[in-house]
């Protein structure tokens, strides 16, 4: 049979631009997803606060040394253009040149994924919350995603796009003593739906992933915070988490990255304004 477009066609990224903020060190989420993407043949930039040492949060971001190898990588193992940039989704002004040095590149982004992220002053409730702390919790997880989807639009309206913001299951169901991060993913999934709808005339689609509990540095330190808290071990709490995941493990960010490049894909050409979770099914939305 002809005139059918097969699924491997649809999910094939080849030769569109992806942006991922957050993708600067091997073990997060936003790694998983640039280089899942690459391997898609997306041409693919990535995106970290490079001076991580500057950067007092909860859990480190990548160096810009680890970004330069990790576009030496990407664009060697699967033949893609690759670029390296240091933003602070926090300043304007660095992301607004990040976008001068991708347009002056490519010309052009058809995929961006707000996947960085941050979490300032944990443990505290909200009555004992150190106020820039949670500032800057907020400022990093939920403005960012602003400021740096309103200077991407601008090379994505010509010919269209799909932006993936990460959000969380933390942005639905709430934590305890993690309020800032919970209200900044929330925030998160809000800003999708309204993004979804005010783009979807420039043929821009918007969705946000949920993940749970994902293997990486951030779901480690959570590990190790509650172990000090509950006097016990790391592997007692990943155990106990497991017990509430009907698929009963941790998830990888490999799993995550297979949807955010779903969502990237023409394989999702009729999805916008959805906040998917990817959790094991540790949370169920009619």
């Amino acid at each position: 049979m002809t005139g059918i477009i097969s699924l491997d066609e649809k999910i094939a990224l080849n030769g569109r631009v992806a942006l991922v903020t957050g993708s600067g060190k091997k073990s997060g989420i936003g790694y998983a997803i640039a280089r899942k993407m690459a391997s898609q043949g997306a041409h693919v930039i990535i995106a970290d606060y490079g001076n991580a040492g500057d950067f007092k949060a909860d859990v480190d971001t990548g160096t810009f040394e680890e970004m330069a190898t990790i576009v030496d990588e990407l664009a060697s193992e699967f033949g893609v253009e690759t670029l390296a940039v240091n933003v602070d989704v926090t300043d304007t002004q660095t992301v607004e040149l990040m976008v001068k040095d991708i347009q002056k590149k490519f010309g052009h982004i058809d995929i961006l994924c707000n996947n960085a992220g941050a979490t300032f002053g944990v443990p505290n409730g909200v009555h004992t919350y150190d106020e820039d702390a949670w500032i800057k919790t907020v400022d990093v997880n939920l403005h960012g995603v602003f400021r740096v989807s309103k200077a991407v639009v601008p090379l994505m309206a010509q010919k269209g796009g799909s932006i993936i913001n990460t959000a969380s299951r933390a942005g639905k169901v709430p934590p305890l003593f993690n309020g800032a991060y919970a209200v900044s993913k929330a925030g998160v999934i809000m800003l999708t739906k309204v993004m979804a709808k005010e783009l979807a005339g420039m043929h821009i689609r918007v969705n946000a992933i949920c993940p749970g509990q994902i293997q990486t540095d951030l779901e480690r330190w959570r590990f190790g915070l509650e172990a000090q808290f509950f006097n016990t071990t790391m592997e007692e709490q990943e155990r106990k988490m497991c017990e509430t995941i009907p698929l009963g493990r941790i998830g990888t960010p490999d799993e995550v990255a297979d949807m955010a490049v779903f969502l990237a894909s023409g394989a999702s050409s009729y999805v916008t304004g959805q906040a998917i979770n990817i959790c094991g099914g540790q949370l169920m939305e009619l």
